[in-house]
């Protein structure tokens, strides 16, 4: 029989009794079974599959980090495909990125809970003595306050709490007498200087040995910092309070979290990506639940559910609402400005917005989580991984991969909420795509590139510390498990803390300061018990409804929402005009255009412009999309002319030991073989020739012919290279950069031009890779002699047949081999690389401020007190249509759609580059009009 719901709960109740459940909750570590039956076909996932995967998830963990600890310890991370440690200041530098690594080991920290989640206690114990004696925190380097307190702060205590619970159960840590929390309070004193500021916000950054301000801390003169930066802060600095007694770590992250709910825009209830430290001034005003802001909302409801303050709750519960009146569009989440929300900021979304389903979990808000992960999902399904960044529509925006784990959080969040074993098969599908996509020899790899499969040198901590973690969780069974994984709350990067700690030394006064600046109506806040039972229908069939119509969403249904004034008015979901769909010529679209006050108008230098006038709107919301599309036109100019003319290719190295583990990115030529339209590329061993420059007749043409040819760039033009290999025989080309130590982590990829001749005579495929990625193939050339490639417009799939059989001869030869000759066999040939591959680009969601889109103010532009235009596109950067399969589709098609449209705007078209000065000119002018206004 179902639990009746308690009673409601009186104000000196909430702590005591209503507190509880709400941690039960917030776990979301509800009994799958007492929730919601497995729906009838679902086909419940059997108790011995569910071992098997979970005993996958284990292995998968072992590889990672037996890696780490063998090639890269004592180093912060892994580099995996060269088989060493990222040590600051000994590679090049990644911005950003970089100021996550401490020198102090950040990987094993990082990892400690979870080794004892995964029931490794003995691993556990050793990692603890090693951080003990290893470890020092010391070190003159300026780190981010952010990633060092919920990475370093936060696998401390973490690390802490597990080797507590151990000691008391009598058979591990028997000798811990506290010292992972003696590093804590070190590490929390050295983060304190960051806040010596007028606002109590703390610096982005600290020097972990000079603090802030003195001469040799090289840091103290930022003024601005993220949301999340500032607002994530509060379970890790309160819980070393409750731990340790004192109580200022507390006091200094409430302190920041008043300031931001202060600076709060009060007409939105929404605040911004980033904000001044001493003004308190928002200096990004587009507000979403991705980067910049995402794990504050997150700390809001969790600091209730670990500490009891009543104000954190109230104060996520006015946030919430915001989010779900203005950025929730389901499935999407689209950023808005703050103040002027009915607008949206940007017409694509950040992959750390993944992580909102699981914290609707929390909320108990059950049906637009199940519609955004499902969302997710067909992204994932679509690209084997979720791109750093994707359009509304779908498609890849940023392509990178950092391996994160949001997506599988929210995923296990769903299955513990709702017991569907859907959720099982999401997370089997996310094992199988990082065993097959991303695991190389020394670990796995960030995928560089999630459209071509290409990898980068780089395995965040982050990785370890929460993906296995909730993989594994997901399949485990209590009985699985040594302790009580509900007695603990996770912070963000997935560390444990305990729920005791909220009767622990209560020093803080639970004065209720939000009511100070805003009137709530308590009776939206949900001021009872929750009664599980009644989170959603006591249907079987409920996740599944929600789910099935977003089951195409990507592939093939493209919706793009309803726009708000077809929605008013009971039209039905027509979606409203995109840019990318434009067609000058169709009169259909034209009066669209109309009717959102746009015209367009030819100029007599040959210009095309769009302006709107609000009053020629048939109404405001028509002006609103009116606005909106024509901020769509600005970001296309940017975003997809790039993708139009540097389309990357990948080499993929399938012989023996690498089966296509290892990809290296690769700039495609003007001339030769199309391989976007040739799917299954060109495969070969690839041969060095001679010359090297490849400028005249092969002299080597019997080791050439029906190889794939390696060259040096220079001397000659590219296609008397390829005309040279193709008369000895090659069947492809590859063209190694000669100018040391390139990357295509540093340069821009390039399409290698022809000689000014016709060059349809050149038939072999040609590529060409920087020096960095060369390297990688001349050293397996040197370690292992024949080497295979694979020329293709994305990586395939690895070749397991061979491996699986290269693997058995392994083993029969093992017993005639020595034990060293066995090694050096396994070597993986990121080993012999000449330098390291760096990490990713500057625009990594890591880094809340690289999010910034080109023109993300363009639509703050007021449409009743001026006019603005956007000029149409050019012919050669002509957007394609707005609904296709990706790869799905056939490139003639593609091809034939980018030329009609291209004719619609006739000859009229010129670049937008020409004009957007005009455009900055308007925005400028707009954002000093609104600042005098405000």
């Amino acid at each position: 029989m179902a639990p009746s719901a308690p009673p409601p709960c009186r104000a000196g109740e909430r702590a005591a009794r209503c507190r509880r459940p709400w941690r039960l909750l917030a776990l979301g570590l509800l009994s799958a079974s007492s929730v919601l039956a497995a729906a009838p076909g679902a086909g419940a996932m059997s108790r011995e599959e569910k071992r098997r995967l979970g005993n996958q998830v284990l292995e998968m963990f072992d590889h990672a980090y037996s890696n780490y600890m063998e090639h890269a310890y004592p180093a912060d991370e892994l580099m995996p495909l060269t088989c060493r440690g990222r040590v600051r200041g000994q590679e090049p530098s990644r911005g950003d990125v970089d100021d996550a690594l401490g020198k102090f080991s950040l990987t094993l920290i990082d990892t400690l809970d979870t080794l004892v989640v995964l029931n490794k206690t003995k691993e556990f114990e050793e990692a603890v003595k090693k951080v003990i004696t290893d470890v020092n925190l010391d070190n003159d380097i300026v780190v981010s306050v952010f990633e060092t307190n919920i990475r370093v702060l936060g696998g401390l205590l973490g690390g802490h709490s597990v080797a507590i619970m151990l000691k008391e159960k009598g058979e591990y840590m028997q000798w811990y007498n506290g010292e992972l929390l003696h590093m804590a309070k070190e590490l929390g004193y050295k983060l304190l200087p960051a806040f010596n500021t007028t606002s109590g916000l703390p610096y982005p950054r600290v020097n972990l040995k000079f603090g802030v301000r003195h001469p040799e801390a090289r840091t103290g003169t930022e003024t601005d910092t993220c949301t999340a930066c500032a607002g994530t802060l509060i379970l890790e600095f309160a819980a070393l309070s409750r731990f340790t007694g004192t109580s200022i770590f507390e006091e200094y992250a409430r302190k920041a979290l008043d300031f931001i709910w202060e600076k709060r825009q009060r007409s939105s209830n929404l605040v911004g990506v980033t904000i001044n430290i001493h003004t308190g001034d928002w200096v990004r005003k587009d507000s979403g639940v991705g980067a910049g802001i995402d794990s504050y909302y997150e700390y809001l409801l969790k600091a209730y559910v670990l500490l009891g303050d009543d104000s954190f709750l109230e104060r996520f519960n006015t946030h919430y609402d915001a989010i779900m009146r203005y950025i929730s569009q389901p499935p999407l989440l689209l950023d808005v400005h703050i103040h002027k929300p009915m607008l949206n900021a940007r017409t694509w979304m950040d992959s750390l917005l993944a992580f909102f389903p699981g914290l609707q979990v929390l909320k108990g808000d059950i049906r637009p989580a199940i519609e955004t992960h499902e969302m997710l999902y067909q992204v994932i399904k679509k690209h084997n991984f979720l791109p750093e960044a994707f359009t509304t529509d779908f498609r890849v925006h940023w392509a990178q991969h950092p391996l994160r784990p949001e997506f599988a959080e929210s995923t296990y969040f769903l299955y513990k909420a709702t017991g569907d074993p859907y959720y099982l098969e999401v997370g089997k599908t996310l094992i199988e795509n990082l065993n097959k996509y991303a695991r190389v020899p020394c670990g796995f790899a960030a995928m560089k590139d999630v459209r071509t499969g290409s990898h980068e040198d780089r395995m965040d901590s982050f990785f370890l510390a929460e993906m296995f973690k909730y993989l594994y969780l997901l399949f485990a069974d209590k009985e699985d498990m040594i302790f009580d994984i509900e007695d603990y709350i996770f912070t963000t990067e997935a560390h444990l803390l305990p729920l005791w700690l909220s009767t622990t030394n209560q020093t803080i006064s639970k004065k209720n300061t939000t009511t100070e600046y805003t009137e709530l109506d308590d009776s939206n806040f949900d001021w009872t018990c929750p009664n599980t039972q009644i989170l959603f229908p006591n249907d079987p069939m409920f996740a599944q409804s929600i789910r099935e119509p977003l089951k195409n969403v990507v592939d093939k249904s493209c919706p793009r929402g309803i726009s708000r004034a077809e929605e008013s008015l009971g039209s039905g979901p027509k979606p409203p005009l995109r840019a990318r769909d434009f067609m000058a010529s169709n009169p259909e679209h034209l009066e669209i255009l109309k009717k959102m006050g746009v015209s367009l108008i030819h100029l007599k230098d040959g210009r095309v412009q769009l302006v709107q006038h609000a009053v020629q709107a048939a109404s405001s919301l028509d002006a609103e999309d009116g606005l909106r599309f024509m901020q769509e036109m600005i970001e296309l100019s940017s975003q997809q002319q790039k993708e139009q003319q540097l389309p990357p290719r990948a080499v993929q190295i399938v012989s023996h030991p690498f089966f296509g583990r290892v990809v290296l990115t690769a700039g495609p030529a003007q001339f030769g073989m199309d391989l976007s339209k040739h799917k299954a590329g060109t495969r070969g061993f690839v041969a060095t020739i001679k010359p090297y420059n490849g400028c005249s007749e092969i002299t080597n043409p019997e080791a050439v012919k029906e190889k794939i040819a390696l060259m040096q760039r220079g001397q000659c033009m590219f296609a008397e290279k390829a005309r040279n290999i193709q008369k000895a025989g090659a069947i492809g080309g590859i063209v190694i950069d000669d100018n040391e130590g390139s990357s295509s982590d540093t340069a821009p990829l390039f399409q290698m031009a022809g000689d000014g001749k016709n060059t349809d005579d050149i038939t072999i495929p040609m590529l060409f890779l920087f020096n960095k990625e060369g390297n990688i193939i001349l050293d397996a050339i040197r370690e292992y002699e024949a080497v295979e490639v694979l020329l293709s417009d994305k990586a395939k799939d690895r070749d397991l047949e061979m491996e699986n059989m290269d693997q058995k001869l392994t083993e029969n030869d093992s017993h005639k081999q020595n034990a060293e000759e066995a090694a050096s066999g396994s070597q993986d040939v990121g080993a012999a690389s000449e330098e390291p591959e760096e990490g990713g680009e500057s625009s990594d969601v890591a880094d809340p401020g690289s999010l910034s889109p080109a023109n993300a103010d363009s639509a703050s532009v007021p449409i009743s007190h001026q006019d603005s235009y956007v000029p149409g596109t050019e012919e050669a950067g002509a957007p394609e249509p707005a609904c296709t399969s990706g790869d799905n589709q056939p490139q003639e098609q593609q091809t034939e759609t980018e030329s009609n449209s291209k004719v619609n705007w006739d000859n009229k078209v010129t670049p937008m580059e020409s004009i957007l000065a005009d455009w900055n000119e308007d925005i400028e002018a707009f954002e000093m009009m609104e600042k005098d206004e405000l």
